[in-house]
């Protein structure tokens, strides 16, 4: 999980420090964000002190309402030693008890120039992200024609390779040999490069190469949404492998299960053109067509009216 600062906030949204310069550096632990309107009235009993704090037009309405020694009480109760930060938003003025108490506990007091909605909503979904849980597969991640496919497989089965023949038929890699995967909300998984070898590929024999100095900035992207596995394995003359498309393998990947296939590889077999026509494959089963599905209505079909001729 990444570590998060106030700092963070400042250089990635337009947030303007008003004062508390020391406490920029304090950690942020949580996403959850907290609009103290129940503390504006003087119960602290269950204030979650260690939360960023945001101040809308409801909440300064109120405490411009109380008189000195309640607005003094208030504002030194919301400043602890812990509390990451507080924002005004709607670019309102800041009543001066509170940029005194936020001095005085180095509390980063900051303030946004849009709506508190949006504000909550565009700090809710940075930090839902950074604190989402994280793991890391070895594999390539391409994203073919909307699909983020996972290749995995042994070291040498051939990942690579076939990532860059995906590429040269017009799809866009992700990332090659390490694959970090965070899940975002319940059942989705989001995978990205590790900033190391973004936009890198390795190719036995030929060495490391830079896939957007080579094929330009729409061979590539930063992060992609996991739709399925694509596993590679080495041809097993034993194993029967799935013919028809009716059994739906699955990987499970930190709390999401993702629909997953396995590819034997054997010489001769395009591996780029079969993983392609996965995806397109997958596209068609979320919009409803099922080949395999089809072929074994059709199938019953057949079986039930020769049934019926011979009666």
């Amino acid at each position: 999980m990444s570590k998060v600062r106030t700092q963070d906030l400042l250089d990635r949204f337009e947030l303007e420090l008003v004062t508390g310069e020391d406490g920029v550096h304090r950690e942020i632990h949580t996403s959850d964000i907290s609009r103290p309107g129940v503390e504006m009235t003087g119960y602290f009993k269950f204030y979650p002190k260690e939360r960023l704090q945001l101040l809308g037009k409801t909440e300064l309405s109120y405490f411009n309402e109380l008189s000195t020694e309640e607005r003094k009480d208030r504002t030194e109760k919301l400043c602890t030693d812990v509390t990451p930060g507080i924002v005004i938003t709607r670019g309102m003025d800041i009543p001066p008890e509170l940029i005194e108490s936020a001095r005085e506990a180095g509390v980063p007091l900051m303030r946004s120039p849009y709506k508190t909605t949006r504000v909550i909503s565009r700090l809710t979904n940075y930090l839902e992200t950074k604190f989402a849980p994280f793991t890391a597969i070895h594999g390539v991640l391409v994203d073919i024609y909307g699909i983020g496919v996972l290749i995995t497989g042994q070291s040498g089965v051939g990942k690579s390779e076939t990532a860059l023949e995906l590429v040269k038929r017009g799809h866009r890699l992700v990332a090659d040999d390490s694959v970090e995967i965070r899940q975002e909300d319940f059942d989705t998984l989001i995978g990205n490069s590790p900033p190391l070898i973004e936009h890198l590929l390795e190719i036995r024999g030929l060495g490391i190469i830079n896939v957007m100095t080579l094929f330009g900035a729409g061979a590539v992207r930063n992060y992609k949404r996991i739709s399925i596995v694509m596993n590679l394995e080495l041809w097993d003359p034993k194993k029967q492998y799935d013919r028809l498309g009716l059994d739906e393998e699955k990987m499970k990947i930190m709390d999401v299960e993702i629909p997953k296939a396995t590819i034997p590889v054997r010489p001769g077999r395009n591996l780029a053109v079969i993983i392609e026509v996965a995806a397109m494959n997958f596209r068609l089963k979320r919009m409803g067509v099922n080949a395999a599905e089809e072929f074994s209505q059709r199938l019953t079909n057949v079986i039930d009216r020769d049934k019926h001729m011979e009666e």
